[in-house]
């Protein structure tokens, strides 16, 4: 029995799931499942599973944020969205997940800068088996040491006040540990927002 008010809503969702739909959809068209690291919500796995239905797509998140996300998918009946994952992307190991792809949307400036690395290891490790696999992040980057846009700036300082570990990453950092992961930049979409997407795939050959 899911009533509406049950589910979380980030109204972002609603605002920024198209231009992000429309990278995915290049980017995810040859891969067959993603890893949603940090679904939140549920809101975008519903809506990307129901988009591309040629992709299983795994949501995941930290234990506190399952239920809402239970009741997304469960209310959608999608048959590309198996039973969300508890992940933290601090545990080690990560629980064995079979994908050729990964996704995640305003979780980098959330986490403390241990995290994001630990994120990068496990991405690496997910998708060491697969062939081209792909990793999108989404979410506002600074460049050159420099906020993009005012609001950015403010924030990043809400951000920081709200939680020291927090703030906007460097785009140069997350993808020298993306480069590390084995990945190599392949787009960086300019998004609603002050926003980016950032693509990164490995290597053909690798």
């Amino acid at each position: 029995m899911h009533h509406d008010a049950a589910k979380p809503h980030a109204p972002s969702c609603d605002r920024n799931r198209e231009p992000i739909l429309a990278v995915l959809r290049e980017h995810f068209a040859d891969r067959s499942r993603v890893l949603e690291i940090g679904s939140g919500t549920g809101q975008h796995a519903v809506h990307f599973a129901a988009a591309m239905p040629w992709l299983t797509w795994q949501a995941s998140d930290v234990a506190d944020n399952l239920p809402g996300i239970r009741a997304w998918l469960d209310e959608s009946g999608l048959p590309n969205t198996p039973p969300p994952l508890v992940l933290d992307v601090l545990q080690s190991p990560w629980p064995a997940i079979d994908a050729d792809a990964v996704f995640t949307a305003n979780s980098l400036h959330i986490m403390g800068v241990d995290a994001v690395e630990a994120f990068f290891r496990g991405v690496a490790r997910v998708l060491a088996g697969a062939h081209g696999g792909t990793l999108v992040a989404y979410g506002p980057f600074n460049y050159a040491g420099a906020y993009t846009s005012d609001s950015n700036r403010d924030f990043d300082v809400w951000l920081k006040a709200r939680d020291p570990r927090s703030g906007i990453r460097d785009f140069e950092v997350v993808d020298a540990l993306a480069t590390a992961a084995g990945l190599r930049l392949a787009a960086d979409v300019a998004m609603p927002a002050n926003n980016r997407c950032l693509v990164w795939r490995r290597p053909a050959s690798a």
